[in-house]
């Protein structure tokens, strides 16, 4: 396949990516609880509205609504054996919204965690989790994607599997990590951890970064630490602020003007493909597409700059060094 992605950033110096679909589709009338994937089949008109928002605010690529489209998490819906279906009509979708633009917009085909635990202390196998990301990712190609996105992983293990997984498809690959425990994921990679990995990896990812997390003070911070040692696009996709329960529900208080400062300050970070996630809307993606346009890329910021920008850190340390010692949870298995 040709690698597209690529060939953007080189053409342009940076891509704007989308903002966040699970707040989008909770804004149209998504229920907790449900399966936003069947909407793909069910409401597939919401869908397109979903991408055709990110479209019109600039975005030069957008995610398909296919982050929990695999057999694990659709088994909890009694549809495992839809995870082929519903990824492909997600970015059949993506497609026909991509291709009616004026210009090139890419469609980014989601893969999500599968929602299980890997490794030493889990129960899901190597060979199993490959399986369901090799199925996943064969529809979202099937289906018109550019490009693959794995997003929001927590352990090495599941890193891993999902690109033995895309290998298996021979697609391009995007993969970002969450850090929100002290710099680290949850499973205790550290941004540093991240690029040795990348870098050892048969099948790599085109591009790599982190998505979701704390705050955006926080992810900038591991972008930093990225872009010491990184040999390929770094990708910053971070949260519209800090979540606050409003009136009953969940609310992010940052602004298009402070999304607009993170997505300034991303770039002089090194995030070469830059985004938002939960919270971010097509107001915020105006506001960064805006910045972005109008401003040249600046010197490398302090982390005081950053703190001061865009909010304290939440942690002392980004996970690294010797004062960095997360507390370790002890998990069960899931009953």
């Amino acid at each position: 396949m040709n690698d597209k992605l690529s060939q953007m950033i080189a053409e342009k110096g940076f891509v704007l990516a989308d903002g966040a679909t699970g707040t989008s589709l909770f804004n149209l009338g998504l229920q907790a609880g449900d399966p936003p994937e069947f909407w793909n089949i069910d409401e597939p008109e919401k869908i397109r509205a979903i991408y055709q928002g990110s479209v019109d605010a600039g975005s030069d690529l957008f995610l398909t609504n296919s982050f929990g489209s695999n057999s694990s998490r659709l088994k909890l819906h009694n549809s495992a054996s839809r995870a082929y279906e519903l990824s492909k009509a997600a970015a059949t979708l993506g497609r026909e919204v991509a291709d009616k633009s004026k210009r090139q917009v890419l469609v980014a085909g989601s893969i999500g965690p599968t929602g299980e635990i890997m490794g030493d202390a889990g129960w899901l196998s190597h060979r199993d989790a490959v399986s369901m990301f090799q199925v996943t990712a064969q529809g979202l190609i099937d289906g018109g994607a550019d490009v693959l996105w794995v997003e929001t992983i927590s352990s090495p293990e599941e890193y891993n599997a999902a690109a033995e997984g895309i290998s298996k498809v021979g697609a391009p690959w995007v993969g970002t990590m969450s850090f929100d425990t002290a710099g680290r994921t949850m499973m205790g990679t550290t941004s540093k951890d991240m690029v040795n990995m990348v870098k050892d990896m048969a099948y790599g990812p085109l591009a790599f970064g982190a998505n979701c997390g704390v705050g955006a003070s926080d992810l900038l911070r591991t972008v930093l630490g990225f872009s010491e040692n990184s040999d390929r696009p770094i990708v910053a996709k971070g949260n519209a602020g800090i979540p606050k329960y409003v009136d009953g529900h969940i609310h992010y208080d940052g602004t298009p003007e402070v999304m607009a400062t993170y997505a300034l300050l991303a770039r002089a970070c090194g995030a070469s493909i830059i985004g938002g996630c939960c919270g971010t809307m097509p107001a915020h993606l105006k506001a960064m597409r805006k910045a972005l346009d109008g401003n040249p890329c600046g010197e490398k910021p302090t982390l005081k700059q950053i703190s001061l920008a865009l909010g304290e850190f939440s942690s002392k340390s980004d996970g690294t060094g010797d004062e960095a010692r997360p507390e370790r949870v002890r998990r069960g298995k899931r009953k």
